[in-house]
């Protein structure tokens, strides 16, 4: 093969290769697009939608302290698994009732949402609505779990928003709830303050001008986790239809939280929230809320090693 003829082979298998990467973004892109034009407005699909499964909990009877709402799609049945065993399982901390429950939207694989349907008949945690589950309705899921919130368990006390992908140290979350000792208009996680739209159109966040004309976002806590006071909830439940839908949701919560003039605050005057990921310390771990990117059977792995060592004294500085 001549040196002419491998260049425009090459460049080629590169176009064609760009192309088909275009195409699918393109695709996620138009998914969120048609549930957009279906519904104008956050009102039509959260408020007026039926729920399709729903947790099994009367909250009158037994308020809860924290609501965990875990963010999962059909097919992640082995990492909700794993939540319900490890730190999502339903318990009593300092005397302290905390629940977790699954948001989910709908699948086009009948024999997933059967199976999601067994799932929620035999373990009551799971919330679901009829939309179709992309990264791009996550605003939608979220929106999903407030509204149950709001209708279904307002007794509660807080509420945490976060992923089967996080490992999440109730023990230490319940500890500094209770020390901040404030139960209204408290919204924290990990701050971000002047975060910019990501211009970048082959990017998972891309965002166009259309979309969000600003330079930079508002305020807003990463989606990895972020915890607030259930009466936030009411507030942004009732507000969300006067707020222009946005598909990055903890962009669209600061949207939300700005026009409510909720500022976001610190859990801690150090660091107790990572949403890029931390190496695991039996130490270091005692003393976080999340951690990212940890899969399931580091979930396991993590909070077995901690539960084995509930006496360990962990007094130095990191």
């Amino acid at each position: 093969m001549t040196l002419k003829k491998f260049r425009m082979s090459f460049f080629l298998i590169v176009a064609f290769a760009c192309l088909y990467l275009f195409m699918m973004n393109l695709i996620e892109i138009c998914i969120f697009c048609q549930k957009r034009n279906e519904a104008t407005s956050l009102t039509i699909i959260t408020k007026n939608g039926t729920f399709l499964q729903l947790p099994d909990i009367n909250c009158s009877r037994t308020p809860p302290f924290l609501v965990l709402l875990v963010t999962s799609s059909p097919g992640q049945n082995e990492a909700r698994m794993v939540v319900r065993q490890t730190w999502g399982k339903q318990r009593l901390v300092t005397g302290k009732r905390i629940v977790t429950y699954f948001l989910l939207g709908t699948t086009e694989n009948q024999n997933e949402q059967t199976s999601v349907t067994a799932e929620s008949q035999k373990y009551g945690d799971i919330i679901q609505k009829d939309f179709l589950d992309v990264y791009y309705n996550l605003t939608l899921k979220t929106m999903m779990g407030i509204q149950w919130v709001y209708k279904f368990c307002p007794q509660s006390r807080f509420v945490m928003k976060t992923d089967t992908d996080v490992f999440v140290n109730i023990f230490y979350l319940t500890e500094l709830l209770l020390r901040k000792n404030r139960t209204t208009r408290l919204f924290t996680g990990f701050l971000k303050m002047n975060e910019l739209p990501i211009r970048r159109v082959f990017s998972k966040w891309y965002v166009g001008k259309d979309e969000y004309p600003g330079s930079t976002f508002p305020p807003f806590c990463s989606g990895t986790g972020y915890v607030f006071s259930t009466d936030v909830a009411s507030q942004i439940y009732n507000i969300s239809e006067s707020v222009p839908f946005f598909k990055l949701e903890d962009v669209f919560i600061g949207l939300c939280l700005v026009k409510l003039k909720i500022n976001l605050e610190e859990l801690h005057s150090e660091q107790t929230f990572f949403p890029d990921g931390l190496e695991f310390s039996l130490c270091r771990f005692t003393k976080i809320v999340t951690c990212h990117y940890v899969k399931p059977h580091e979930q396991l792995l993590y909070w077995h090693k901690k539960a084995g060592n509930i006496h360990l004294d962990c007094k130095q500085k990191y």
